[in-house]
């Protein structure tokens, strides 16, 4: 045996032995007997084997592994449905409260950070308290629900809040199985891309809660009439479960609920409590909060509020604060200027003052339309706006439309604007509210060249004479107002208007003398701006129906002006002066009926289709308007016979309702006067307790002061008789005085000449010549003068005629002598008539019919004209008197 052989281990074959025999193919093994297992026969058949079980559990794993893969994928994030998007524009009065909403989904997004904690809290113990911590999907909690709802342990839902909003915002509420299965994808993948509090949000925001409020904000409103803010902890609980079943819940609405509603509502707080969210000790001092009743919906345009809603609407899109794409969107949140008590005072003055009065059987009544607005001056803001009868009746706000003549009311741009420019009239004389035209009707408007061939008529065609500007705007003379906007400029008239706040693209304000009178059709809400300018002393603010808007809790900026001085204090204050006569004394006293310190104007378009009355107190501005429209065509009709009236103007109806309304939205504020600053000259005369005529309105030469001088006693003798009128003129043949010229006082076309009547004790001289018509008119008046008490008398004619001056005698008595006119009319104590009789010389205070004196109040004015006199009476000195010839 080798050494190789017994090193490797090799044990030596026997020689002996025989080979072995090696077989290229093995025997066949025999089977184990003791493993061999029964052969399966009958139903035992039917049941898998453990193999199979394996197997297919196998496969179905990795198949619903393979799906879940495959579905979350192949299913993205959509677009969130159509529905859960919209949201309408909730739109507010200044206090908070609702007037209305735009759209059918009540519903106003917000941030989380707007919803106290607290009610966070209670919105997860209601639903998911493990929002936070929890996944997305919650099969545990899913298996939860269905264990609690069978024992009857709670009501908690299976979905957590993940899967609820996806539900509500990118899908929709049909149960299917495809549904779910995109549900729980989407909420797998949301809660990996978004945040739990963007989540949360969104949750809140698309829940429906009952009452049509969808959202937490929409639910506080409908349930509370509060803002999410102001909700405390009981009212979110109730807030929280209403989620479960939100009309069952009611209490208010389902009164039989309310064990079951309560239970819920201890659910939430019980869960507060359990997560350690709320102490055991505050818990125990909740008490059920019951909701408030269900209100009327605001929803619907109805009433004020659609006018409303087009006007801020209009507001909003024209100023470039929201365009309206943006708008129509919805969400937004808007607080409008609107004062709920003021609206509410507009609509009653209207129903009581026209709506109640109208008559079905009446055909002129079923044309009457009203429009209105009301101005807080000194903010700018818009407190009130009568649109019409109601929204879904008619349509056009009459507030807002801009297509009826405002008339008259435009003349105070025009006397604004002759102050404001230090206009004069064609002859150089600085125009003033005294400054006397010629009111006749249908009188030739004259220009630098000459007539212009404008001759407009005046209302009722009334021939009014020498009239002063202040007058004129009393009764609304257009024959005035016409020749005025011509002195001007038309242009400059036109640019005053637009700087009080008139548009400038307003229809029909083209600049031609007709525009004094009206024809441009600004709107209501237009004409309150300008009149508030006014009011405001000639500041034009930043005028607004919108005090703050939001979207989605996002503030969105307004703009914003300082107030200018668009026109002087002085020709805003001198006008206010001059409306204030309209009032007290002129055509439109109905708005005494405020009570307070007024001024205003009315108005009335051609063919009488329109009355307005504009006015204001030093704390509110306020512009009516009552037209005429065919509520089938919408064409513009007159307004004859409306109401049982034969006619309609801004002095009636209008005013009633503006003096109802002011008297009404102002009654718990302190009545103040006007404070104002007037212009030079711009004094009002007024006529003393005896109706006299100290001045001579519109002519003559008329005493003045007494020059500081010691009181005559009457006694002393003359040194001469006052002579006869010289320089008699024809009957017919005149000249045109209508305008005061330098040093020659105004008094309308001439007829005669008067003479004077000196004073006793003094030296008498001739008066300058008495004017006072074209040609001598009818009629006899007498009157007489105590010149030894310095008095002369001052007789005014409608028509014309000459006054032939009185004779003096050493008496110091003067004799009038016959008139061929009309006795002037006085009109508390502002001369309503025409020109004066001569008359001069040394004296005291002159009295006469219908005349002036100042009043110690600057309400107005007149400029005079001074002449020297010197006389000397018994106990007396030298002294010098002055004669005062208005110029108007």
């Amino acid at each position: 045996m080798s050494d190789v052989s017994q090193r490797q281990g090799w044990a030596p074959r026997d020689p002996s032995a025989p080979a072995p025999t090696i077989s290229r193919f093995p025997a066949p093994r025999k089977k184990s007997r003791e493993k061999d297992r029964p052969r399966r026969t009958g139903l035992r058949r039917l049941v898998p084997t453990r193999r199979t079980l394996l197997g297919t559990l196998l496969f179905g794993t990795l198949l619903l592994g393979g799906g879940l893969i495959a579905g979350y994928h192949l299913v993205g994030i959509p677009a969130a449905n159509t529905a859960a998007t919209l949201q309408s524009n909730l739109y507010l009065y200044a206090d908070g409260t609702q007037i209305a909403r735009d759209g059918e989904i009540n519903r106003e997004n917000i941030r989380l950070a707007q919803v106290p904690r607290a009610v966070q809290r209670a919105v997860l113990a209601a639903e998911d308290r493990g929002f936070y911590s929890d996944p997305a999907v919650n099969p545990q909690g899913m298996v939860r629900a269905v264990w609690n709802t069978v024992t009857g342990k709670g009501t908690q839902g299976g979905s957590t809040i993940t899967q609820q909003y996806v539900k509500n915002y990118y899908l929709g509420q049909e149960q299917t199985v495809v549904r779910k299965a995109k549900e729980l994808f989407i909420a797998i993948k949301l809660n990996r891309e978004e945040s739990k509090k963007t989540i949360l949000q969104g949750y809140l925001n698309t829940s429906y809660f009952g009452r049509n409020a969808y959202g937490i904000q929409a639910a506080a409103q409908a349930y509370y009439g509060k803002e999410i803010e102001d909700v405390n902890l009981a009212e979110g609980a109730y807030l929280a479960s209403l989620l479960n079943a939100p009309s069952d819940f009611d209490v208010v609405v389902h009164p039989e609920n309310r064990p079951a509603a309560e239970a819920r509502w201890n659910y939430v707080l019980d869960g507060m409590v359990k997560e350690r969210w709320l102490t055991p000790a505050v818990r125990a001092t909740l008490a059920f909060p019951v909701p408030n009743e269900v209100r009327t919906s605001n929803s619907g345009l109805s009433g004020q509020r659609g006018y409303v809603v087009q006007a801020v609407e209009d507001y909003l899109v024209s100023n470039k604060i929201i365009d309206e794409r943006t708008l129509a969107a919805g969400g937004h949140r808007i607080t409008t200027t609107l004062e709920r008590e003021k609206q509410d005072a507009f609509g009653e003055a209207v129903q009581d003052i026209v709506l109640s009065r109208l008559d079905t059987g009446r055909a002129a009544d079923r044309n009457v339309r009203v429009g209105g607005v009301s101005i807080d001056p000194a903010t700018g803001k818009v407190v009130a706006m009568y649109g019409g009868i109601d929204y879904t009746k008619q349509y056009v706000n009459n507030a807002t439309r801009r297509d009826y003549q405002v008339g008259s009311t435009f003349k105070p741009f025009v006397l604004a604007a002759a102050v404001e420019n230090g206009s004069r009239t064609r002859y150089g004389e600085p125009i003033t509210p005294n400054t006397v035209y010629d009111g006749n009707n249908e009188r030739m408007v004259e220009g630098v060249d000459g007539p212009t061939g404008y001759a407009p008529a005046n209302e009722d065609h009334i021939n009014y004479g020498p009239v002063s500007l202040r007058e004129a705007t009393d009764k609304s003379v257009n024959a005035v107002y016409a020749q005025l906007a011509q002195d001007i400029g038309p242009a400059t008239v036109r640019n005053t208007a637009i700087a009080l706040g008139l548009p400038s693209n307003t229809p029909d304000l083209r600049a031609s003398p007709s525009i004094a009178l009206g024809p441009a059709s600004a709107s209501v809400l237009d004409m309150a701006k300008a009149y508030a300018t006014l009011a405001n002393h000639g500041r034009h603010g930043t005028y607004t129906l919108v005090q703050k808007i939001s979207r989605n809790g996002t503030k969105i900026d307004l703009p914003h002006q300082e107030p200018r001085q668009v026109i002087s204090r002085e020709a805003a204050d001198t006008t206010t002066a001059v409306l204030r006569g309209v009032v007290e004394g002129g055509t439109g006293t109905a708005a005494l009926s405020a009570g307070r310190p007024a001024a205003g104007k009315t108005g009335t378009a051609e063919d009488d289709k329109a009355a307005w009355f504009a006015g204001y107190t030093p704390d509110l501005a306020t512009v009516v308007a009552m037209m005429g429209a065919d509520p089938k065509t919408a064409a513009q009709r007159p307004l004859y016979g409306a109401l049982g009236q034969d006619r309609i103007n801004g002095g009636g109806p209008p005013a009633e309702i503006w003096g109802r309304f002011t008297a009404t939205a102002l009654r718990d504020t302190q009545s103040e006067d006007f404070d104002l600053r007037l212009d030079n000259g711009a004094e009002e005369m007024f006529s003393p307790e005896d109706g006299s005529d100290p001045f001579g309105e519109f002519g003559g030469g008329a005493p003045g002061d007494t020059g500081d001088r010691p009181e005559g006693d009457g006694s002393g003798s003359g040194d001469g008789d006052g002579e006869q009128g010289q320089e008699p003129e024809s009957p017919g043949q005149s000249e045109d005085w209508s305008v005061a010229r330098p040093g020659v006082p105004a008094h309308g076309p001439t007829g005669g000449s008067g003479g004077g009547a000196p004073v006793s004790g003094g030296q008498g001289s001739q008066a300058r010549p008495d004017r006072t018509g074209r040609t001598p008119g009818q009629g006899q008046f007498q009157g007489q003068a105590q010149a030894a008490q310095g008095q002369s008398s001052q007789l005014h004619g409608v028509s014309g005629g000459s006054v032939p001056g009185g004779v003096g005698s050493s008496d110091g008595t003067a004799d009038i002598g016959t008139t061929q006119g009309v006795i002037g009319r006085g009109a508390r104590g502002r001369r309503a008539g025409g020109g004066g009789a001569g008359g001069g010389g040394i004296g005291g205070e002159g009295t006469g019919r219908g005349g002036a004196r100042r009043r110690g109040a600057r309400r107005g004015g007149a400029r005079r004209k001074e002449a020297n006199g010197s006389g000397r009476e018994t106990g007396g000195s030298p002294a010098h008197g002055r004669l005062a010839a208005l110029d108007g």
